[in-house]
């Protein structure tokens, strides 16, 4: 056996772990009804405003990605886009979402639309900095 440390991860390795992985993971946990979701804002020129990123595993809703232009911000975009992700989970059989944040995005933003603060780990990615984890029930 060789160990090999690297600072550059190739598709093909991501691949080959990911294959493994989910060949081992698929005796615990159907995957068949994992899903991605998008859900943009675009302005008449085609330009996005906002946008949501995420998937549905299993029971849950996964919120990888939100943003909103800095022009659309303060106007309800980023609850539309929860509210038209979430509608679309219910329609799949989702019963949660799960999203997380950090401490300089949007905590108070997901608090607001009913999202519960589950864990939050210190000095990630930096000192003085807070990830979030928040879950939602339907």
């Amino acid at each position: 056996m060789k160990i090999e440390v690297t600072e550059k991860v190739t598709q093909q390795d991501q691949e080959e772990l990911f294959t493994g992985l989910r060949a081992y993971n698929s005796q615990f946990i159907d995957t068949s009804n994992w899903f991605e979701l998008g859900v943009y804002a675009r302005d008449e020129e085609g330009k996005m405003l906002g946008g949501l990123i995420g998937k549905r595993k299993g029971d849950w809703l996964c919120i990888d990605y939100l943003w909103v232009s800095e022009t659309a911000r303060g106007k309800g975009l980023g609850s539309e886009l929860i509210r038209e992700a979430e509608n679309r989970a219910r329609e799949w059989g989702c019963s949660h979402a799960l999203v997380d944040t950090a401490s300089f995005q949007a905590l108070p933003f997901y608090q607001k639309y009913g999202f519960t603060l589950k864990l939050s780990l210190d000095d990630f990615p930096h000192a003085g900095m807070q990830r979030h984890y928040l879950s939602k029930p339907f």
